[in-house]
């Protein structure tokens, strides 16, 4: 096997792990009302890498954290990961007809459901941070007791992960701003950044947290999962010049069609290959200090580079 090939069969074997606890923690596609629940397990099961889940799991490893529990704030993680994507595909922000190959929630079951089905994800992704220790056990989806303390640490996931302050939804809010006009540097940084980044860092920072790893170790896993956040958007915005629709499961070259604000058309493709490697240089040496307890990070991040969907 080649170095590509082991790290892509260890991400299978965990994505299917996270897909097990997904299973367990979502409601089944009968439950009253199943509208709702088949919309929301639609998107979920829609083929997803799980790569936050993965990297808060292998963030919190490196410090001897739970598995369990690890991974089960993943799932929470995948579930705030898959509502922005729902979202992120309404006619109102993106308007795109597939997602992995696959009809995009508000076209197989209508604008209102899918917003709604976001919405419940979000929500349950709380729900699931906020159930005592004790429902990890259980089969099904977590009820939430209104004394329920949130799993993790006082430190939370930092204030720059907000989704208002630098995060997903500040970043939506200028990539919409920005379409259709000149943009700089500094503004496209922002936008892949918050838009992305800020997430996978939060899933990095996640799983340190929540394995209490000392402030200097978060701090540092915090600079990795920021490097490797903006290395994986440019990585992407590649992918819809280079990539094809059949890899992708959705279409390629709408970025430029509806003159977006991305790496490759700022500064081309051979410069943003290479702005990208260096982000993924950086964010290795960062685990240097950690040897090779820290491989499988480093695989995720020259990973995310190699991928072609």
């Amino acid at each position: 096997m080649t170095s590509l090939e082991t790290i892509q069969a260890y991400l299978e074997e965990q994505r299917a792990r996270v897909e097990e606890e997904l299973e367990r923690l979502l409601p089944p596609a009968g439950e009253y009302p199943p509208s709702i629940h088949r919309a929301m397990r639609y998107s979920i099961f829609a083929g997803g890498k799980r790569l936050r889940p993965i990297l808060c799991l292998e963030s919190g490893k490196l410090f001897g954290g739970d598995e369990r529990n690890l991974r089960r704030l993943g799932c929470a993680l995948e579930m705030i990961h898959t509502y922005s994507l729902i979202h992120d595909d309404l006619p109102a922000l993106d308007d795109d007809d597939l997602r992995r190959g696959m009809p995009t929630s508000h076209r197989q079951f209508g604008e209102a459901t899918a917003i709604l089905a976001g919405d419940a994800l979000l929500t349950l992704a709380f729900e699931t941070l906020a159930a005592p220790q004790s429902s990890q056990d259980e089969d099904r989806h977590p009820s939430a007791s209104p004394g329920a303390d949130a799993q993790g640490s006082d430190r939370g996931s930092g204030a720059e992960d907000s989704h208002l302050r630098g995060g997903m939804v500040a970043g939506q809010v200028v990539d919409l701003e920005s379409t259709g006009r000149e943009t700089d540097a500094a503004t496209l940084q922002f936008i892949h950044s918050a838009k992305t980044g800020a997430f996978i860092r939060a899933a990095v920072r996640s799983g340190a947290i929540a394995a209490n790893a000392p402030e200097a170790d978060v701090e540092r896993m915090t600079v990795y999962g920021e490097k490797i956040g903006l290395a994986f958007q440019i990585a992407d915005d590649l992918l819809d010049v280079l990539g094809s629709r059949q890899a992708l499961g959705k279409a390629v070259g709408k970025d430029g069609n509806q003159q977006k604000a991305t790496y490759p058309a700022l500064h081309g493709v051979e410069q943003s290959q290479r702005i990208a490697a260096g982000l993924v240089r950086e964010a290795c040496e960062i685990l240097e200090p950690y040897g090779s307890r820290a491989l499988r990070l480093q695989e995720i991040a020259h990973f995310l580079l190699a991928r072609r969907s």
